[in-house]
């Protein structure tokens, strides 16, 4: 019984210090997005590169995170592990110490490329120290983190920013780097370094999938905001983009030792899996675009109004994971993702009746909707589709299946900026074709705002054009807001659609015995 004791704490030790890691890499992805604002002003920036600082973070990460599978095998999870603290906290001192825009970046780039591979170590880390029935138990914590860490960056932003400043975004995370850097020495051993891998090492498609993968986050990423392809940038790096990833996918199935398995998607269940993921990071991540889009735009509100009102997401996905952990030792799997995934559609569906009134209050039931069921479709992706993949090809999967949820995101994003663009010009028009004289509510407004204006030293002129300005906000506003309910039947139809591919997976039986490595 001590000796069972004693294993169970050799393998609950490291996995706290990899789920740190992995849970401070994945909250700082979003833990600027409320704060981007204070950020351009401090570092006096202008608009159209405030939204560097997150881009270059997330460009930097998405190429990194498919390659953390040859560099585990290279350096060790270990030291991968301590490598990526490191680098993660030291370029968060700079982050936090930037004299302009352009350092920045620049380290914000740096941040997401060294901390990019806690998080598919810590995906991993599940099948290795957590055999038999107690990878569930696991899989539900890596599930809990990688949903609710990107909701809770809002949030904690919002906060830092408000109670101290901007540059606490970054020194918040020193002092758990260097725990996580220290711990990661001392505790983790999984594998052994093989450096000899560097000699035969793919590095043709290394440099592929980097430009690959840089070139299409920038187009998601800054599409919408230089009118797609009416950009000769945007075009340019979608050339780029289609021809190095058809040649990367070209390079992968022929070369003997590719940097990424691409051929474990021939496993129907990781396949499935890696679609799935992709789905989950359209949901997690653009929501989390899109409502504080709306409580700032639409409602007016603070980065700290807005951290609390989104707060309850991040609240209802804690409740879900006793209730996930209980179910899912007695019901198939497959079923609680189904549950997860319909419960995510129908959350989008709720949302999608949003008013330009609605704040918390309002916001409340469709956000436990969605908090409440995260863990359910994000937990039995990784028991399903990583799970159904042998030990030594599961390091070089996993780097794949964690970039198809940050791709997702990007996707999601991307798509919710142009479906904001184009439908919120839709719904303006719709909405000022209505707007004539005989609409008598619209002119008993303006008549309203002249006898306002009738009543202070100013022409009748001023008056009329108060109006017509106080009714161009209205308009604009209702577009606004037609537009994000829009956004989110979109997603709502994305979930519908992975709702109805999980009966597509197959049950696996979970081994009583860990992996040979796990020793």
């Amino acid at each position: 019984m001590a000796e069972a004791t004693s294993s169970g704490l050799r393998a609950l030790l490291p996995f706290v210090v990899i789920c740190f890691g992995g849970f401070m890499a994945l909250l700082d992805i979003q833990i600027v997005a409320s704060s981007l604002q204070q950020i351009g002003g401090g570092l006096s920036a202008a608009q159209d590169q405030i939204a560097w600082v997150q881009t270059a973070y997330l460009i930097a990460e998405i190429i990194v995170i498919p390659l953390s599978g040859w560099l585990t095998r290279v350096l060790s999870s270990r030291w991968l592990m301590v490598g990526s603290a490191a680098g993660f906290t030291v370029t968060s001192l700079l982050c936090g110490l930037a004299w302009n825009i352009e350092s920045m970046i620049a380290f914000r780039a740096l941040q997401g490329l060294l901390g990019a591979s806690m998080i598919p170590t810590m995906f991993t880390s599940t099948f290795y120290f957590f055999p038999g029935p107690r990878r569930v138990y696991a899989a539900a914590v890596v599930g809990t983190i990688a949903s609710v860490a990107p909701t809770l960056g809002p949030v904690i932003g919002g906060w830092l920013t408000d109670a101290w400043n901007w540059h606490w975004l970054f020194y918040v995370n020193l002092l758990p780097g260097i725990v996580v850097t220290v711990f990661s020495a001392l505790l983790i051993k999984i594998d052994e370094a093989d450096p000899t891998l560097l000699m035969e090492a793919d590095y043709p498609g290394i440099a592929l999938l980097a430009v690959a993968l840089g070139t299409l986050e920038y187009v998601l990423e800054e599409g919408s905001r230089w009118n797609w392809f009416d950009d000769a940038t945007i075009r340019h790096c979608a050339w780029i983009a289609t021809v190095a990833g058809t040649l990367f996918i070209w390079r992968s199935l022929t070369f003997a030792r590719p940097v990424v398995d691409l051929r474990a998607l021939m496993n129907r269940n990781f396949a499935v899996g890696c679609f799935l993921s992709f789905v989950t990071g359209i949901g997690i991540f653009a929501t989390i675009y899109l409502t504080p889009l709306f409580l700032g735009y639409v409602r007016g509100y603070s980065a700290w109004q807005t951290g609390i009102a989104i707060f309850s997401t991040g609240a209802a996905s804690l409740a879900g994971v006793p209730v996930y952990v209980w179910l899912a030792r007695r019901v198939d799997t497959r079923w609680l993702m189904m549950f997860g995934l319909a419960m995510f559609g129908i959350s989008m569906w709720s949302f999608s009746f949003i008013t330009s009134q609605w704040s918390g209050a309002e916001l409340l039931v469709p956000q436990v909707l969605r908090g409440f069921p995260q863990v359910f479709a994000v937990a039995p992706a990784v028991t399903l589709g990583l799970g159904s993949l042998s030990p030594e090809r599961l390091k070089y999967a996993s780097g794949l299946f964690n970039m198809m949820r940050n791709l997702g995101g990007a996707v999601g994003i991307a798509a919710c900026s142009a479906i904001l663009n184009t439908r919120t010009n839709f719904h303006f028009d719709a909405i000022a074709y209505h707007l004539n004289p005989a609409n008598q509510p619209m002119m008993r407004l303006i008549a309203g705002v002249q006898d306002r204006y009738a009543m202070l030293p100013a022409s009748l002129d001023d008056g009329h054009v108060a109006a017509l300005k106080q009714l161009w906000r209205l308009a604009y506003r209702e577009a606004s807001t037609l537009a994000f309910a829009d956004a989110f039947r979109a997603i709502m139809v994305a979930f519908v659609i992975a709702t109805l591919l999980v009966p597509l997976l197959r049950q696996i039986a979970v081994p009583k015995t860990p992996p040979t490595e796990a020793h």
